[in-house]
């Protein structure tokens, strides 16, 4: 039996849109003129942002494939490295016990010369930037963090009972503030310049000032984050993981391509996202 065919992002999330956008109007019910004054007032939600600007064309599967065997790499070592963890704790929430324990299993940050080694992989792939290259990287960039990836929750609450959409929002929402709260503590600490910052001629945009040592970027925020939702996400939906997984490394060979990460910032990142979403997993009984 062939597999089924995936949807191309573009389409899927735009499908996605309209079949929410008619749900809502079907089923919102009505409301004062002053409660529809204060909705207007309301922060778009992830929904809202990516119905505004939708995503382009994104980067093909041959350009991301070889990140995405990293990727698969790092989660299949985040799995056995938390099999340790959870014989030790099991399945209690114990957040700032984890957060000390799993910021201790990121490797040490690369050596000088490493990094150096590194730094010239991404000038070499700045060179081969295009236009269309750089709006799907923009676009990632901007949407990668949170929003895709409540998108997709959102997606599947759709068709679940209310209350327990609601709890998974929640647990999506704390996985990722876990995520950033603990590659923000491992960057301050081990303070490793981005690629733009050592050469700022690949991203003028940045306006870096002569001498500047940050921002830093090991680990990658985007990658810790993406690969805790991916994780959570493949838990409650099984059957779309290769959907997440393929988003993931999208979001990942975006920040390579526009400068923003080494690949050791990368995997770091990754390695640590997968710990986080194992972690959420295991407590929330997923």
């Amino acid at each position: 039996m062939n597999a089924p065919r995936r949807i191309p992002w573009p389409y899927a999330v735009i499908a996605l849109l309209a079949v929410a956008a008619a749900a809502f109007g079907v089923l919102r019910p009505q409301t004062s003129p002053a409660a529809a004054s204060t909705t207007a007032k309301k922060k778009p939600g992830a929904t809202e942002r990516i119905k505004q600007n939708p995503p382009p064309k994104l980067f093909t599967d041959a350009a991301i494939a070889p990140i995405g065997k990293q990727a698969a790499a790092q989660r299949k070592k985040a799995d056995a490295v938390f099999a340790q963890w959870k014989a030790e704790h099991g399945t209690a929430r114990d957040d700032k016990a984890f957060a000390a324990w799993a910021a201790q299993q990121v490797p040490a940050p690369p050596t000088a010369a490493e990094r150096a080694t590194e730094l010239r992989e991404v000038q070499q792939l700045g060179k081969t930037r295009t236009a269309a290259g750089k709006k799907a990287a923009t676009w990632l960039e901007l949407y990668g963090k949170k929003d895709i990836w409540k998108l997709y929750l959102h997606d599947q609450r759709e068709l679940i009972p209310a209350q327990q959409g609601t709890a998974e929002k929640a647990e999506l929402k704390s996985a990722l503030k876990l995520a950033k709260t603990i590659s923000d503590q491992l960057a301050a600490k081990d303070k490793q310049p981005a690629p733009f910052v050592l050469d700022p001629s690949l991203r003028p945009d940045k306006h870096i000032k002569p001498g500047a040592k940050g921002p830093y970027s090991y680990p990658s925020r985007h990658a810790a984050r993406a690969a805790t939702a991916v994780t959570i996400l493949s838990a409650l939906s099984a059957h779309r993981a290769e959907d997440y997984r393929w988003m993931q490394d999208e979001v990942i060979y975006s920040r390579l391509y526009m400068a923003g990460h080494v690949q050791s910032d990368l995997t770091a990142g990754t390695f640590l996202g997968d710990l986080i979403g194992d972690y959420e997993v295991a407590v929330n009984g997923n």
